[in-house]
């Protein structure tokens, strides 16, 4: 029903799978910023890296039942 809606939306497969691969990239340059400030913010820092380090399968995965859906 989901994945209906998503596609009806035009989103696509292939978006998805972008999104993922660029919160890769975002988590990553997260977490190499969250080591150039100072130790008082550090750990919200990273902790806010972690947080988008969790996007990428749920997106993926997303993408995945897009794809079965076309």
């Amino acid at each position: 029903m989901i994945t209906k809606l998503l596609h009806r939306a035009g989103l696509r497969s292939w978006h998805l799978h972008v999104a993922s691969l660029s919160s890769i990239a975002f988590c990553i340059g997260l977490w190499i910023r969250a080591k150039t400030i100072g130790e008082d913010e550090r750990g919200n820092a990273e902790r806010r890296a972690i947080f988008v380090g969790l996007w990428p399968p749920m997106f993926w995965l997303m993408g995945d039942s897009v794809e079965r859906h076309e």
